[in-house]
């Protein structure tokens, strides 16, 4: 209880942090022989907890793939392609819509060697591409350099150690070189390098980044919401009373007796919560994570919802075996104390998962997303503590009890209304699996078009237009009735010009992607004026008007979100047309540049290979940040203008940053 106790605490710490260098992978480069002609070049790589490090050969399209790069070579040729070794995982991203393969904790690639001459020499970089649930950095290098003498004829290859760079091995003209193509000559009256100085301090000056914390408050808060829904079902509300009115007359004592009502609430907490950590436990965070985007899985919990929703609409009822509940019950009769309250609550679990059942699964599936060992205990914390409230307020006020609701046909009313809401959620999980296989029959206005008949149904449904078998003759509508009516039938109007291509901010995180739509008119998209920061800040310079970094990438899914969610609001998209310059860097352009430049970055050789090295270098050296999305406004200097903003879908948040940046220019002007 201690632990449980620490944990509800940490519930109200918010974890945010400044714009900081990310090095969530710690490589280690070899090379190891096999025989006299035969060698491996074999990395090894540490990863950290929530982050996933990308496999080989993944295609064009997703993430960036690891790969085998050499610089120089003599006296060795390669034996086939880098291959990855170790536990990799396999499946379907929705986002990046294509199957992906990764490793978790620690990866392994090998490049096998053949010797050709005694002596041999080799210079590279292997390239690879990492990400978390909130961003993914730039595709990094781990640079090698092996040199050695090999008796091809048949003598024992010489034992080989890797060179390792020093600053007096680094070539003055590559210096020179690093200048001319880092810091291109500049126009106007702009200093040389004064657009590349870093500014870290002065962008931590302003105070902590815009990034938004998914912590373990909004997964607490999702299952107390599930949980006040199981509340209001037939087959929790009518107990309610009947327990409190147990514990309050089982003994004279009656402090004895709200005692007892507090330790069944209690009692509630500790099996909710344990069901939690056992299915982590069971399964382990990272197999729930790739089960609930796993397409067989998702069409088994498809037809699970299916079945939960024909019998909430009255088809069939579904309960457990009854002689568990009974045993359980006969357990509680026979026994006293705290076992005797432990096993009533154990029981109430029991009778109501035919209701309870759908709501904890469908909880359980959707935070095993984060990937963290604890988020399903605390998700069930939430719903625990919904579920087990009543139960010790009507205990200490039991006066409350004669306001109490009665049981009735409203309480069908709201059975069959899950029904129709899980009828809707069968859809999203069918849409994975359709997406996985690549069946191609949920497309998003296939989709969009059954839920605007779902919702629509609901709508009439509460109006009393229909009834199922279940439901009573009451002919009257409550107000709240009427008002639930409205929402479910005003948000399938919503849904309406999505079958034209509207973004629909409400539902894009459960819809099908937009490219799976065979028509689409939207076309109200932001697009960068620049892809190139020194050509941008000189115009900006030249216009007087401040500057917008979008530090991004082709296969950064992040960055989509806020693109899609918050740059197409009519205030954010007319604030960037108008009042920055918009300047997109892509981290991941593998636009090759005019040569290969050498420079340090934190005591340590990074070759910059490509236009994406060249921007990635300038947010880390610039800004001290590697994640993205990341954008930071500036001035015509290069200076930063306020705080720098990061992955958060908040419209009101991004506005307040672009209009502080402005204000801000306009101060210093």
């Amino acid at each position: 209880m201690k632990k449980t106790y620490s944990l509800f605490l940490l519930l109200f710490v918010a974890i945010t942090a400044f714009a900081q260098i990310h090095e969530p992978a710690k490589f280690k480069s070899e090379l190891k022989t096999i025989s006299d002609t035969e060698a491996e070049i074999v990395f090894t790589a540490t990863i950290d907890p929530g982050w996933h490090l990308y496999s080989t050969d993944l295609g064009d399209d997703g993430p960036t793939s690891a790969s085998f790069n050499v610089d120089k070579m003599s006296g060795i040729e390669l034996v086939g392609n880098l291959v990855p070794v170790g536990k990799e995982i396999e499946k379907y991203d929705n986002l990046f819509e294509m199957q992906l393969r990764y490793f978790e904790n620690k990866a392994e690639f090998i490049q096998k060697l053949k010797f050709i001459a005694p002596q041999y020499s080799i210079e590279g970089y292997l390239e690879y591409g990492i990400c978390n649930d909130e961003a993914c950095l730039p595709p990094t290098a781990v640079n090698f350099d092996f040199a050695g003498t090999a008796n091809v004829a048949g003598s024992t290859a010489a034992v080989v150690t890797p060179t390792e760079p020093t600053p007096a091995t680094i070539e003055a003209s590559e210096v020179a070189s690093a200048q001319d193509e880092i810091i291109p000559e500049q126009r106007g009256e702009l200093e040389p390098d004064a657009l590349w100085r870093p500014v870290i301090d002065e962008l931590h000056a302003f105070g902590e980044d815009n990034v938004v914390d998914r912590s373990w408050l909004y997964i607490f808060f999702t299952g107390m919401v599930g949980g006040f829904i199981a509340l209001l079902t037939p087959c929790v509300w009518p107990i309610i009373p009947m327990t409190v009115s147990f514990f309050l007359k089982r003994t004279k004592d009656k402090k004895k007796g709200i005692r007892d009502a507090w330790t069944y609430g209690a009692s509630i907490v500790v099996i909710y919560v344990a069901i939690g950590l056992i299915v982590t436990a069971l399964f382990g965070p990272s197999a729930l994570n790739a089960l609930s985007t796993n397409a067989v899985f998702n069409i088994l919990f498809f037809l699970m919802l299916i079945v939960f929703a024909a019998s909430f609409f009255g088809a069939f009822e579904i309960r457990l075996p009854s002689k568990w509940s009974n045993a359980v019950d006969n357990k509680a009769e026979s026994t006293t104390g705290l076992l005797s309250i432990f096993l009533m609550a154990f029981t109430l679990s029991l009778v109501s998962f035919s209701c309870t059942g759908p709501i904890i699964g469908f909880l359980l599936v959707q935070v095993s997303t984060t990937g963290n060992f604890i988020a399903p205990a605390i998700g069930m914390l939430g719903f625990a503590i919904a579920l087990a409230l009543p139960f010790t307020l009507f205990a200490l006020f039991p006066t409350w009890l004669k306001s109490m609701p009665k049981s009735g046909g409203w309480m069908n009313v709201i059975k069959v209304t899950l029904g129709f809401l899980e009828l809707a959620f069968a859809l999203k999980f069918l849409s994975v699996a359709d997406l996985a296989y690549g069946w191609r029959i949920l497309d998003r206005e296939v989709f969009l078009s059954l839920w605007i008949v779902i919702f629509m149904l609901l709508g009439l449904y509460l109006l009393g237009k229909f009834k199922f078998k279940h439901d009573d003759d009451e002919n009257k509508i409550g107000v709240t009735r009427f008002f639930m009516a409205l929402i479910s039938m005003a948000f399938a109007v919503y849904m309406i010009p999505g079958l034209w291509g509207a973004p629909l901010k409400a539902v894009s995180a459960f819809a099908p992607p937009m490219h799976t739509q065979d028509l689409n008119l939207y076309n109200d998209e932001v697009h960068a004026q620049f892809e190139d920061y020194d050509l941008g800040m000189e115009y900006a310079s030249r216009h007087n008007k401040p500057v917008m970094l979008d530090f991004t990438g082709y296969g950064c899914v992040n960055c989509r979100k806020m693109e899609l969610s918050v740059w197409t609001d009519d205030k954010v998209r007319s604030m960037i047309n108008d009042d920055y310059v918009l300047i997109t860097l892509y981290v991941d352009d593998k636009t090759p540049l005019s040569e290969n430049v050498t420079v340090y970055e934190n005591g340590k050789k990074r070759v910059l290979r490509t236009v994406g090295d060249k921007w990635s270098y300038l947010q880390s050296v610039k800004f001290g940040s590697n994640a993205q999305p990341f954008y930071v406004l500036v001035n015509n200097e290069g200076s930063p203008l306020t705080k720098a903003y990061q992955f958060n879908e908040s419209i009101p948040e991004y506005i307040k940053f672009l209009e502080t940046g402005l204000e801000n220019y306009k101060k210093q002007k």
